[in-house]
């Protein structure tokens, strides 16, 4: 079976393509269409697939990813993008006709469960994708979830976080909706189900979980499985759609670009219609609520989240690789570089370096980065909250907090560029190097100022780089110091 996974680096995709790989042996090849190959370089299975470079809405590009494909995997979804579901629909009508002139078998795609009747422009989006996609030509199994549970899903960190943080809420009336919520290791065994229906099977399949909740019932039966005491919830029907969105997005990680869609959805009751999908995949063995929840907060706890929501692309973030020349921004690169000696040994030095961000902070003036974030997070940023997928590795595309990983030359270089909503675009270098006395650290931040108001907020924040730069060199190298296998401390130089 030959199978192309549009989407291997979101949330699904990055979890259906190494299953696909496992249970199809020598016999099975996964191609996956992605933008930027970078951010599978570093995934373990990726070395066994195929990943070409291209975008969906290069026709030429998909079409010369359907050939000499049997299953093709639609797994993309514009949802914080401007414009969305006319890209949407561009992307679904350019694969459809690419797969049916390519001789694909199927197509098996991802959408949104949803009731009859006028739908948020999201859940309309994606459900007018699998129309598109059913009447391509091409036998379509058009998959259609509510919330799904797993650990690094939006649905479950919004779940999680509104329910750990507050013991007591308002909530809107769309808590009282019926939701029937799915574990994510359910999604992925019937997308791999769906590629050996029959070739006459052309069609829209609800799929959900056993439990049919409100998400007020979510909230409560969390908190139990989390060990925490009952929530208190108090009604608010002045809440709307728009004011939950930014309530989410101050309270939770989940920024209000991601959080409005998601609330949308909620807005109606969200129950399977029908079962149909049970004559061709078994139901048994179907999670219950408590226990992918329970299953997700011990993939947290060990440190083992798969893929996150955090791994994709945040609409509006710059792109752009770090100017090796400052004519590259047309004659202005701003730049603040420091160094420092450090006893400690380079692999010491390297982990600290690596493990910065989420739980253990950036090692410099707490306040100040605290303050940054929130300010980010009002103006409609990521903030500080998205954490790290990982709490002790990186992978080139990991979210890391504001920023995003965009190089590590391992043990030597970490390269970070920032996603907060700021008028330049900004990097962060944190590189290691051996030295006689132990290990050199280097910091670099880089900014490229857009217009006036990029060179006016570098010199207003100027003042404040001895200390924040300033201290992380210092607490970095004094972390790694700090290691037991570390020698005695040397003076500072420089």
């Amino acid at each position: 079976m030959r199978y192309l996974v549009t989407g291997a680096t979101g949330y699904i995709g990055g979890r259906l393509a190494p299953r696909l790989l496992a249970q199809g042996g020598a016999d099975t090849s996964v191609r996956c269409l992605v933008r930027d190959p970078g951010k599978l370089r570093d995934v373990p299975w990726a070395a066994n697939a195929e990943i070409v470079q291209g975008d969906l809405l290069d026709p030429d590009a998909v079409r010369a990813a359907c050939e000499g494909v049997d299953v093709v995997y639609f797994l993309v979804h514009s949802l914080s993008e401007h414009g969305f579901a006319a890209t949407d629909r561009k992307v679904a009508l350019i694969l459809g006709q690419a797969a049916r002139e390519a001789g694909v078998r199927r197509i098996v795609y991802l959408g949104g469960l949803h009731p009859d009747g006028p739908l948020s422009e999201h859940l309309q989006s994606r459900a007018e994708v699998g129309e598109i996609l059913l009447r391509s030509g091409v036998p379509t199994a058009a998959l259609q979830a509510a919330v799904i549970l797993g650990s690094g899903s939006a649905s479950f960190e919004m779940l999680r976080y509104l329910t750990e943080r507050l013991p007591v809420m308002l909530t809107p009336s769309w808590v009282h909706n019926r939701i029937q919520p799915i574990a994510v290791r359910d999604v992925l065994r019937y997308l791999i189900a769906a590629a050996d229906l029959p070739p006459e099977v052309n069609r829209t399949f609800d799929i959900g979980g056993p439990d049919v909740l409100t998400y007020l019932d979510m909230m409560q039966r969390y908190a139990a499985v989390a060990g925490l005491p009952r929530r208190r919830i108090l009604s608010a029907p002045v809440l709307t759609p728009r004011l939950s969105a930014h309530w989410v997005n101050i309270v939770t990680p989940v920024p209000k670009g991601i959080a409005a869609p998601l609330i949308e959805s909620l807005v109606h009751e969200v129950v399977c219609r029908e079962s149909d999908i049970d004559r061709y995949v078994p139901a048994e063995g179907r999670l219950g609520y408590e226990e992918a929840v329970r299953l997700a907060l011990a993939r947290i706890g060990e440190g083992e989240v798969e893929t996150h929501w955090s791994n994709a692309a945040v609409s509006g973030a710059p792109s752009d690789p770090l100017p090796s020349d400052p004519a590259w921004a047309g004659g202005t690169v701003y730049t603040d570089d420091r160094e420092e000696v450090s006893a400690a040994s380079p692999e010491a030095l390297w982990r600290v370096v690596t493990g910065i961000g989420g739980e253990r902070g950036w090692y410099s003036f707490p306040l100040a980065w605290s303050v940054r974030g929130w300010l980010d997070r009002l103006a409609g940023g990521v903030g500080l909250t998205r954490g790290r997928r990982d709490p002790d590795r990186l992978h080139v595309g990991d979210a890391l907090d504001w920023w995003r990983v965009e190089e590590i030359e391992p043990g030597t270089l970490l390269r970070l560029r920032a996603e907060m909503k700021v008028p330049g675009l900004a990097w962060l270098e944190m590189g290691v190097a051996p030295d006689p006395r132990g290990s050199r650290y280097t910091q670099r931040a880089v900014f490229v100022p857009r217009g006036l108001t990029g060179h006016l907020y570098w010199w207003s924040v100027a003042p404040f780089h001895g200390i924040v730069f300033g201290g992380m060199v210092r607490n970095i190298t004094g972390a790694a110091e700090a290691t037991p296998t570390a020698p005695t401390r040397l003076r500072r130089a420089g």
